[in-house]
């Protein structure tokens, strides 16, 4: 029997998927948080967190951890586990980090472990040094440091797209049970898709309207017919079924939502290897 999938509810208020369109450059982010001051210059950077340290001991963090500066005063991101919000104010050398929101999955071992050093590290006042295209930020005691690494957009075209996540409305569910543990795709520059949809490899015809945000697949997928574990079929099924009609994209440096008409979808992460 498949092992439920963790749920991710989305609090408090603002659903976190809508986050990215919440405030104006320059304008005020939730909670009284003003437009970044440019004395550091973070506002619209991105970074990929490479280690956490709490209390004097480091851990290297998981694949998929980053933190999104915006022009808006806010900081948008994934801790290894869940993906969150936070108000960010500047002053000189310092940033005043507060987490507002984030989604609810529970991660167990290493994961859950790095997600609860991560937040308590992302708090409160933080210096921050830059030195090429690294960022340290520090607690006032020097006990606590992130290690950000600078990170350039990914091209959505070319990248393998490992998937990560299934997207129903304003609720998000991690493939924790091992089901998309292959399941990933390249959308190649020729216009077709290849990949692996959780248990067999398929190949389709996709047509990339850019200016719309959207890829349709043309046709039904060609798959081979090997036949894999419960969960594994039963995600495959489903992203068969997602492939089948015009989908909006949305990419976010290292992220990629895909979502039907309805917003049905999956969530997918630029793999590192």
């Amino acid at each position: 029997m498949p092992k439920p999938r963790a749920r991710a509810v989305l609090v408090p208020l603002v659903p976190l998927l809508l986050l990215t369109a919440c405030g104006t450059e320059g304008g005020t982010g939730a909670g009284g948080a003003g437009a970044l001051s440019p004395d550091l210059p973070v506002a619209g950077t991105y970074w990929t967190v490479g280690a956490v340290t709490v209390d004097g001991r480091r851990s290297v963090a998981p694949d998929g951890v980053s933190v999104d500066f915006g022009k808006d005063g806010r900081a948008r991101g994934n801790d290894g586990c869940n993906a969150f919000g936070a108000d960010v104010a500047v002053r000189g050398d310092t940033l005043t980090v507060t987490v507002r929101e984030f989604t609810t999955m529970a991660c167990v071992g290493d994961r859950g472990r790095f997600e609860a050093e991560f937040l308590k590290a992302f708090s409160g006042p933080l210096k921050g040094t830059l030195k090429g295209d690294g960022l340290r930020l520090n607690s006032p005691d020097g006990r606590n440091e992130l290690e950000l690494t600078a990170d350039r957009a990914i091209p959505l075209t070319g990248t393998t797209w490992k998937i990560d996540g299934l997207v129903s409305g304003e609720t998000a569910s991690s493939l924790s049970d091992g089901s998309g543990d292959k399941a990933r795709f390249v959308l190649g520059k020729d216009g077709r898709a290849t990949g692996n949809l959780g248990c067999n490899d398929f190949s389709a015809h996709v047509r990339l309207d850019e200016e719309a945000g959207t890829l349709t697949v043309e046709g039904p997928a060609a798959t081979t017919r090997m036949m894999c574990t419960s969960p594994q079929m039963k995600l495959e099924t489903r992203l068969y079924e997602l492939l089948d009609g015009p989908l909006t994209y949305r990419l976010n440096h290292r992220t990629l939502t895909l979502t039907d008409a309805s917003g049905e979808g999956f969530t997918a992460t630029a793999a590192t290897r």
